[in-house]
């Protein structure tokens, strides 16, 4: 299932927050387009898999490895989300 081509960047963000709150188990934890793995205690690889494959499934969308290991914080992921909506 796809997206809407058009969805504003703050419902991406919006369903990114809620994606790692059910990753990391934390309905309080708050993200902000500054936010990166040294933010969060428990962001290791394997959580960072985690992340990346619940993205791809909500998004209805594949990333590209090394855009992926490119990404330097939460609003980066959320451009290339935002991104791969539009093409």
């Amino acid at each position: 299932m796809r997206m809407e081509n058009n969805m504003p960047r703050d419902e991406v963000m919006e369903k990114v927050t809620v994606i790692f709150r059910e990753v990391f188990d934390d309905d309080e934890l708050i993200i902000t387009d500054a936010t990166n793995s040294d933010d969060i205690e428990d962001w290791d690889s394997f959580e960072h898999i985690s992340l990346i494959v619940a993205m791809e499934k909500e998004f209805g969308m594949k990333f590209d490895i090394k855009e992926v290991n490119t990404l330097e914080n939460v609003g980066q992921m959320v451009d290339l989300i935002c991104r791969g909506l539009e093409g």
